[in-house]
């Protein structure tokens, strides 16, 4: 996502002239990422039981190298100046990858101050950045990393019908959140169906206030930014009139003064980015029947959805979304704490996996996040017990490669490949079980975490004890 959004929807139109007078308007990625992988010696992980992120399971030896999955398999040769690691009787995984998280927005120590996931002032602000509100210091990354999370995608609130830009992160120690951007990573945009907006607005006397005020705000947004998208397309073709063919002679008209671009709107350029599908869209959605009417929306407006959040109702429609192609993000047991939330069953994940569509454990939590492996084997005994024919390498892959799928990062993370990014996970015994902890955690081949205290990641501000301090007057 480091190019202008409407870049490539106008580039079978215009000219690379035309297309570069717009993409210099302004600033194309003003909020690059910073990350630089950390430093690390070869590491060969020696006779682990391995669940590759892709349905497999076996023994394989696995070498991490120049921040990379070098090889994965058995009897491989140590690489010169490596670090052994013998993981025999223990189990090697990708890092999990929680698509949905709240950490930075909703900070430890939970407090009204550092509470800044929900610009709950109008129903759409997708000119909202989640990024802006991370605070790195939350304590609750840690805790996360030491349950394996290697990467997760942080995301505004679910009070607004488009509540704004989500952020993939990696799981590093950083002072800013550019130092912990997932590079390459698209953004995606939060949208909100059912109870929250209209509750939120609804209290307050204004719009939306029922399912139907919510459809219509997306809709009108959406026209205004189909609108903002075609303002840029005449400009476009205005400044390609103006330059004339490459090599060909200048034309001018009336006056000769260049074409003026439209005015910025933060707001509609995000829904641009929806409708060229550079942005990936995130539905926060519990019930079956919005999913199908979200999905007849986006064929309205030519725009894909690519997850549907929380989600408990997915079984109703397990082969419409596989159909679709959109992946579900879904608890193991997590229901009941409002209507919306009331239908679901326990092998909800299992029977989306079952009909062949993208299913997913997520969190949404900052405390079930410290323990995604755990509900993954809850939804995977709770499928098994439904007769359905579940394995423990599919469990693992609704931890690593669909939420990777679902951020479009799955080409360098979630499975154990040569040559994806180091993110690894060494765990004490089975991770499908309560007892396993993880033991160490890599990512892109580094060591950042260490059960035992060597090389751990330092603690918190808030973790640290305090010094007596005197009260300012």
């Amino acid at each position: 996502m480091q190019r202008f959004v409407l870049a490539g929807a106008l580039a079978l139109l215009f000219s690379n002239t035309a297309l570069a007078a717009i993409a210099t308007t302004w600033n194309r990625n003003p909020y690059p990422s910073t990350y630089v992988r950390a430093a690390s010696a070869p590491i060969l992980l020696r006779g682990g039981m391995v669940l590759d992120g892709k349905g497999g399971e076996y023994r394989a030896d696995v070498v991490l190298a120049d921040g990379k999955i070098q090889a994965i398999g058995e009897g491989l040769p140590l690489p010169v100046g490596a670090i052994l690691i013998d993981a025999t009787g223990k189990w090697v995984t990708p890092g999990i990858i929680d698509v949905h998280s709240h950490l930075g927005v909703y900070p430890s120590p939970s407090i009204d101050s550092t509470s800044d996931g929900n610009e709950a002032t109008e129903p759409v602000t997708a000119d909202m950045w989640a990024e802006h509100s991370v605070w790195p210091q939350d304590a609750g990354f840690y805790r996360a990393l030491a349950g394996g999370v290697t990467s997760l995608h942080v995301l505004p609130g679910s009070a607004n019908l488009f509540g704004g830009r989500g952020v993939t992160l990696k799981n590093v120690h950083a002072r800013s959140v550019q130092d912990m951007k997932f590079p390459g990573a698209p953004y995606s945009l939060k949208m909100a169906c059912g109870e929250n907006p209209k509750r939120v607005y609804g209290e307050q006397g204004t719009s939306p206030a029922t399912r139907m005020g919510n459809f219509a705000g997306y809709r009108k947004a959406l026209l205004e930014a189909q609108s903002y998208q075609r303002a840029w397309a005449d400009y476009a073709k205005k400044v390609e009139e103006f330059e004339g063919p490459p090599g060909g002679k200048r034309k001018k008209g009336g006056d000769g003064d260049a074409p003026t671009p439209p005015d910025r709107d933060l707001e509609k350029e995000t829904l641009v980015g929806l409708l060229t599908g550079e942005i990936l869209l995130e539905n926060h959605c519990y019930r079956a029947d919005e999913m199908i009417q979200v999905l007849d929306m986006a064929r309205e407006f030519g725009f894909k959805v690519t997850a549907f959040h929380h989600a408990v109702e997915s079984y109703k429609v397990a082969d419409i979304l596989a159909r679709e192609g959109v992946c579900s993000a879904m608890w193991a047991d997590w229901w009941g704490f409002k209507l919306e939330a009331y239908d679901q069953i326990d092998e909800n994940i299992a029977l989306v996996q079952a009909a062949g569509a993208c299913a997913i454990v997520h969190s949404d939590s900052e405390l079930g996040i410290q323990r995604l492996n755990q509900e993954a084997a809850k939804a995977l005994a709770d499928g098994r017990r439904a007769g359905l024919n579940v394995t423990r390498g599919d469990a693992w892959t609704w931890l690593s490669a669909n939420p990777a799928k679902a951020l479009g990062i799955l080409e360098t993370t979630g499975t154990l490949d040569a040559g994806k990014a180091g993110d690894v996970v060494l765990w004490s015994g089975d991770p499908l079980s309560v007892y396993a902890k993880a033991e160490a955690i890599f990512i892109d081949g580094a060591k950042v975490f260490d059960r035992t205290g060597e090389d751990a990641r330092p603690l918190a501000d808030f973790e640290l004890a305090q010094p007596n301090r005197r009260s300012a007057p």
